[in-house]
């Protein structure tokens, strides 16, 4: 029972040094410029890998960009990543998003994440929120593309609409649920 448990202890210690490079870390983080070159080179990245995007781009009152999200996990995984949210063009506000999970996972991967406000109602929920929960402050519609690159037409009327592309790594899972949203001082 004790070999088990310190088993078990050894096994998180080594997971926990493992992700540390995810959690937020103050002297680490991103300034305002840095955030702005990388949430522009996503959106292009975004309109050459899903070109049929550009009609609900144009539409959004307000996108929020993650251009670089980075999930590892172990049985316990993590993700964290650092964007901007976008209205008419330019950075308004600066976000990060971190979430933690238990179950049957491995691996790491690196990916984008754009988050569309369709409507202004859904934008000012949003804007106005200590912190927001994707699934519970507001519900993602996430988009998947066909072969061809067409949107599946059963999401793009919903509020809020979620994409998740330029995956790197090994790790499979797309969900945008739980993730938690916060403000940060830039």
């Amino acid at each position: 029972m004790r070999a088990g448990r310190l088993a078990a202890t050894g096994l998180l210690l080594a997971l926990g040094l493992w992700l540390s490079p995810l959690a937020p870390q103050p002297a680490a983080a991103a300034s305002a410029a840095e955030i702005d070159v990388q949430v522009v080179a996503a959106l292009n990245r975004f309109d050459q890998e899903v070109p049929a995007g550009r009609e609900l781009l144009a539409k959004a009152k307000g996108v929020l960009v993650f251009p670089k999200v980075i999930k590892a996990g172990f049985g316990i995984g993590g993700e964290y990543g650092e964007g901007a949210l976008r209205i008419g063009g330019r950075s308004v506000g600066y976000y990060n998003l971190i979430s933690a999970s238990i179950g049957l996972q491995l691996g790491a991967q690196s990916r984008a994440e754009l988050i569309l406000f369709m409507t202004d109602a859904a934008l000012e929920r949003f804007q106005s929120s200590d912190g927001w929960e994707a699934g519970v402050d507001g519900s993602v519609a996430l988009v998947t593309t066909g072969i061809a690159g067409e949107i599946d037409t059963n999401t793009i009327n919903q509020p809020v609409i979620g994409f998740v592309f330029g995956e790197e790594g090994l790790m499979a899972n797309l969900s945008l649920e739980g993730a938690k949203i916060s403000k940060l001082d830039k």
